[in-house]
């Protein structure tokens, strides 16, 4: 069919050509003759003729892109940019941590004569928890007390009298060096005393109970309890130092807990200030609320964090983009649309940005209300007429 067109064609073009030959030979004798009729009649005909063999060749040429085309053009769809607000996020890793999670070591060597708590058991700051047998230290706190009581008698009388200038200086401050040191002595037996009384450091849960009643323990080596507190709690990660200009104090931050199958919200709290030189990364905290206190120490979170956020992107798929020989990104536009969706394909050059999921920021190349082939990207190259799908 496409030959046979092309023979028309050239038939049109040899009959108009033998036609223009004599036409100007009858052409050259009208104006020889001078007749203003006659060459009028024979202008209006070559314009006549000129009309139909420009109606023919665009005839011939509709047919010709129909036919020559028909079931050769690539089916595509295709999308227009527009601008969007985009936001990235790093994805990490993370820990819960609690800086009030400890455990208790007997500081005083004896019998633990009461265990007053056990494990789950909510306790206040300063709650007795446990008491280790004192082996007569109250009783000599008690005796010295008396000594104390008798030194002090004696101090104050000589100071008196030392004030009239009776009796002598050296009888005087005896008196007072043996009333401090009492009072040092004592001091220091009733330091001892409070160390048999273990106290809660904070408010929290007696998480554990190691020690029994009626057990002897030894100071600094035997473990009586742990106490959490799961309240005040963070979570901890390791940050590659490439973010450190874009993860800052005061970042949002989205916090899933897979094992709870839970998501918060929340905000970076501290930034770390040491970048560890073994694996180039800084420490980041970020405070957690857990009222529930379904949240425990070292339970894994996944951390989602803004770094970077751009009002006006311009995002496309990452699957549409493809890499020369010269690793220079490009994808394929639309250009010179027809009413029957029909247009050619147009390949641009590209920079990209950061990338979310399956979506890339374009920085330059495109604009926004751009169409851009999508579906069928893969299969096309540059100048090639293209069928576009009804989006």
């Amino acid at each position: 069919m496409k030959n046979i067109i092309i023979s028309l064609i050239t038939l049109i073009i040899l009959a108009s050509c033998s036609q223009q030959s004599n036409s100007n030979t009858s052409v050259d004798a009208l104006i020889s003759s001078g007749n203003k009729s006659e060459i009028t009649k024979k202008k209006n005909e070559l314009k006549a003729q000129q009309q139909i063999i420009l109606n023919d060749l665009k005839k011939i040429e509709k047919a010709l892109n129909s036919d020559s085309k028909k079931g050769n053009n690539p089916l595509v769809t295709t999308f227009i940019t527009e601008e969007r607000n985009f936001n990235h996020y790093l994805e990490i890793q993370g820990n819960v941590v609690t800086k009030q999670n400890i455990i208790l070591f007997a500081q005083y060597a004896g019998t633990l004569t009461n265990m007053y708590v056990k494990e789950g058991q909510h306790v206040t700051k300063g709650q007795i928890l446990a008491r280790i047998d004192d082996a007569g230290l109250s009783q000599q706190i008690a005796q010295m007390e008396i000594q104390v009581s008798l030194a002090k008698t004696t101090y104050e009388r000589q100071k008196r009298l030392w004030d009239q200038k009776i009796g002598s200086e050296m009888q005087y401050l005896q008196t007072e060096a043996t009333y401090k040191a009492q009072q040092n002595a004592i001091k220091h037996l009733e330091a001892q005393l409070e160390k048999t009384v273990v106290r809660a450091p904070f408010n929290g849960i007696i998480d554990d109970v190691f020690s029994e009643q009626g057990s002897v323990v030894a100071p600094g080596q035997s473990q009586l309890l742990r106490i959490v507190n799961l309240k005040n709690m963070y979570i901890e990660a390791e940050i590659p130092e490439s973010h450190l200009k874009n993860v800052v104090k005061g970042k949002m931050v989205s916090v899933y807990f897979p094992i709870l199958n839970k998501t918060i919200n929340t905000k970076i709290r501290q930034v770390g200030n040491y970048i560890n030189p073994n694996n180039r990364s800084f420490k980041i905290e970020i405070g957690i609320e857990n009222k529930s206190g379904e949240i425990k120490p070292n339970l894994t979170a996944r951390l989602k964090i803004n770094d970077y956020t751009s009002p006006n992107a311009i995002l496309i798929p990452q699957s549409i983009i493809s890499e020369n020989a010269e690793s220079q990104q490009y994808v394929y536009v639309v250009s010179d649309k027809t009413s029957d969706n029909k247009a050619q394909a147009k390949r641009v050059i590209i920079k990209t940005g950061l990338t979310q999921e399956d979506l890339i920021e374009v920085l330059s190349g495109i604009d926004i209300n751009t169409e851009i082939i999508k579906e069928g990207a893969r299969n096309i190259r540059e100048g090639q007429i293209v069928k576009i799908l009804s989006n």
